[in-house]
């Protein structure tokens, strides 16, 4: 049966939650398969399928054309959809209309919105439309250029006290999760014992209630830059890079396809259609 929430934040305190970006049916029902508890559909994508620079060029209709992909092949994870750049920050009323789309025409089961207090108002009405939301502090990709590029939050006194009132106001708001981006392991435990809403970390360290991923990252899907915090659990870069040229090198040397993987036809029937066929080539 599909997680919900209630089965999510039950968690809280005990058993850690897993989550993984997915992108598309295949990688999102592996994934389901293999029992991880959420998966988010992020507007990483930008970056990791659409071969952006960043996310900021992500628009509604991406999130929503991969989101659909996506909850077809989940049948039990608990699905969160990213809201883009520019969707919800104009105004409380784009941010409903957008969370409504996402939330009709995929079928997921929450959206995730960056920053804090200042979107306060906008997790509330979204909320009060009947739309789980998923909050995110700490290093908010959306606003890499207002924080001077990706660098960990919250290290200094006034910066850790700013995460304490974002996370309270997220919270007040109606957010029942909140993701924790670079920030210090040790604050993100103090913020963790100090909410009731479920912390999903990544690059926050083990004291969250969950972690997340993007899978691109921990399976080696990139000869690229890799973030700090993104342990690789295999390396499929280096394993399709050698298929690929394998595959090259078969088709050059004719070696596939082998009679094994090809069809063929009677005999009688050939030499007919060799004495009847006189096309030019």
């Amino acid at each position: 049966m599909r997680k919900t929430i209630i089965d999510l934040l039950g968690r809280k305190g005990h058993t850690p939650v897993s989550m993984l970006t997915a992108y598309d049916y295949n990688t999102a029902r592996t994934i389901d398969e293999a029992g991880v508890d959420m998966v988010l559909v992020g507007d990483s994508l930008g970056n990791v399928m659409l071969g952006y620079e960043n996310t900021l060029a992500v628009t509604v209709d991406d999130m929503i054309h991969h989101g659909k992909a996506v909850c077809r092949g989940v049948k039990e994870a608990f699905v969160v959809i990213d809201m883009p750049f520019m969707s919800y920050q104009p105004s409380v009323e784009d941010a409903v209309r957008n969370a409504g789309r996402i939330m009709k025409e995929t079928g997921c089961q929450a959206v995730k919105l960056e920053g804090g207090r200042e979107y306060a108002d906008r997790i509330a009405a979204i909320v009060d439309a009947g739309i789980p939301v998923v909050a995110h502090i700490g290093l908010t990709p959306q606003s890499v250029n207002a924080l001077g590029g990706f660098k960990v939050q919250g290290k200094t006194l006034s910066k850790g006290l700013k995460l304490f009132s974002d996370a309270r106001a997220v919270e007040q708001a109606g957010a029942f999760a909140v993701t924790l981006e670079c920030v210090p392991a040790p604050l993100a435990t103090l913020i963790t014992g100090r909410t009731s809403m479920l912390t999903i970390g990544i690059g926050a360290g083990n004291g969250c209630d969950g972690q997340v991923l993007v899978y691109q990252d921990m399976l080696g899907f990139t000869n690229g830059f890799t973030p700090k915090f993104a342990k690789k659990y295999a390396d499929l870069h280096s394993v399709m890079l050698d298929a690929f040229r394998q595959y090259k090198q078969e088709c050059e040397q004719r070696t596939f396809p082998d009679d094994s993987l090809s069809f063929g036809i009677d005999e009688d029937v050939l030499k007919e259609l060799e004495q009847k066929i006189d096309l030019p080539f």
